[in-house]
């Protein structure tokens, strides 16, 4: 069996950071916790009540929010880079059902200077709900200043080059 090495979100960007996915602190967001298996970063999520769209099932917009989030520790855990979304080709497969555990896992595809493509599963109950293939962004620090338009957070510059 592979190591599990946790990737805290805390530590990499303290515990203040405002992220819906990560942030161990923000009032609604998802809390996840990723950590890097070999070539895969995972992540592990039981979505409750707050994130149901119909009766019992996820909102399909916050699975979506749930494997980027995942792809952007993919490109933080395998690259220790910081990447921007860019393009998302993605099929929901089955409803994410509420009160029961998702499994995500995120492998790299496509390796470039500047773009990183993945590949991004999330399964519940051993069934594949989620599948698809994210382009992530790589940009150095005065372009990832200009996307946010204003000054990187000191505890991202040095994912940013």
């Amino acid at each position: 069996m592979t190591e599990r090495v946790p990737l805290d979100p805390a530590t990499t960007f303290g515990p203040s950071q405002p992220c819906f996915g990560c942030s161990p602190n923000h009032p609604i967001g998802f809390h996840l916790e990723p950590y890097r298996e070999g070539d895969a970063v995972c992540v592990d999520f039981t979505p409750g009540d707050r994130y149901q769209g119909p009766p019992g099932l996820m909102h399909g917009g916050l699975v979506m929010t749930l494997a980027d989030e995942l792809g952007a520790w993919v490109v933080l855990g395998l690259k220790e880079r910081f990447g921007f979304t860019a393009a998302v080709e993605a099929r929901l497969l089955k409803p994410v059902r509420i009160g029961i555990p998702v499994h995500g896992r995120g492998t790299i595809t496509s390796d470039t200077a500047r773009i990183v493509k993945m590949q991004i599963t999330l399964t519940q109950e051993d069934a594949e709900v989620f599948r698809g293939t994210f382009t992530f962004a790589l940009l150095d620090r005065a372009g990832a200043e200009k996307l946010l338009g204003g000054p990187l957070p000191e505890t991202w510059v040095r994912f940013a080059r």
